[in-house]
């Protein structure tokens, strides 16, 4: 491979990295032409850019980042090596568990993941990486937790509980009236 061209797939890597700054290192050695379409095009459709790349030239990005935490990816990058680039930090673990049900295959085997600014490394945290939530999900969580306490009030007010407020308020003032 020529220097140049070399080159680009760095600045392509790098460029790819820094737009989608999760990704999911794996193994798809095996599969036929058949079964790399149909995980292909199930990345497409999720949003996941799936990359066959040489594990030098990803090592050669991941040491340039400067990221301790990325480099321990480094060590993973063995034999044949995908990349899975994402937005969203659990849809490429989820895939490769779809997958892998759905075809009766054991590939892809993740070898490792940089999600969330953490480095994941072996397929035992397939289950750990399915659970991350996206950052809508977090958001979604937080807002549910904000209005239980504002659903619990306006509830007791509208089942009766006027009546107790009444109650309180006119105790309150009789206090004040002593």
């Amino acid at each position: 491979m020529k220097k140049e061209l070399k080159a680009q797939i760095i600045e392509s890597l790098s460029a790819q990295l820094e737009k989608t700054p999760n990704f999911y290192v794996t193994d798809i050695a095996g599969l036929n032409a058949e079964d790399t379409a149909k995980l292909r095009r199930a990345c497409f459709e999720k949003g996941i850019k799936l990359a066959v790349v040489k594990n030098t030239l990803l090592n050669h990005v991941i040491k340039e980042s400067g990221n301790e935490e990325m480099m321990a990816i480094g060590k993973v990058l063995e034999g044949n090596t995908a990349v899975m680039f994402t937005e969203a930090a659990n849809a490429p673990a989820k895939l490769i568990k779809e997958f892998t049900k759905e075809t009766k295959l054991d590939k892809p085997v993740l070898k490792g993941a940089y999600v969330q600014e953490c480095a994941f490394i072996g397929a035992d945290k397939i289950d750990e990486l399915c659970s991350i939530k996206s950052r809508e999900e977090l958001i979604g969580d937080i807002i549910g937790l904000l209005q239980s306490p504002m659903r619990n009030v306006i509830s007791s007010l509208q089942n009766g509980g006027g009546q107790l407020i009444a109650g309180l308020v006119k105790t309150l003032s009789e206090k004040e009236e002593q």
